[in-house]
């Protein structure tokens, strides 16, 4: 069974808790009728100032620490960054793929409504016939990459929730979360 963390009731005792830093003595002390907390200030004091000392010398480590954290954090965005853009052209060259895939079996399948519109008696049904292959092939003209110049598709910005899978661990908001 846990302790409740409060009292819900007054106890008129005092609880001092120190935390933080490396302990040297106690990390608590409490009101104790034979022993008030007044009578222990002069060793909390003890308490408290080997700490904060411990923590002055701990402190330029732990900066040293966090700017080669955040040096590597920022090595692993950039990693990421390169990493989505790669993936990105592959995306778009794979979507160009499809794009020139499907708009060649549109030109085989124009030649074989040509050949059929040929067989056709003069007249509405045939002109109806040239209208439409007219009209695919002009589609098929936009659709297809090859028509246009290929360039190297510009890259969006990533967002973090685009870098997340490929940071590696990493977190794409920061070093610290």
């Amino acid at each position: 069974m846990r302790s409740p963390r409060f009292d819900y009731t007054p106890s008129n005792r005092l609880r001092f808790i120190l935390r933080g830093g490396s302990p040297h003595r106690a990390t608590e002390w409490t009101d104790l009728p034979g022993r008030p907390l007044k009578d222990q200030l002069a060793e909390i004091v003890q308490e408290v100032d080997p700490r904060g000392e411990a923590a002055d010398r701990q402190r330029p480590a732990d900066l040293e620490r966090a700017q080669q954290q955040r040096v590597r954090w920022e090595a692993a965005k950039r990693q990421a960054k390169t990493e989505y853009a790669e993936a990105y052209r592959v995306q778009h060259l794979e979507a160009q793929h499809a794009a020139w895939r499907r708009a060649a079996d549109l030109v085989e399948y124009i030649s074989a409504l040509r050949l059929h519109a040929v067989n056709l008696p003069t007249g509405p049904a045939r002109d109806e016939a040239e209208t439409w292959i007219a009209w695919a092939e002009s589609h098929v003209q936009r659709l297809n990459p090859l028509n246009g110049s290929p360039l190297l598709p510009e890259i969006p910005e990533p967002r973090d929730e685009d870098l997340k899978p490929i940071m590696h661990g990493w977190s794409p908001y920061g070093p610290d979360y």
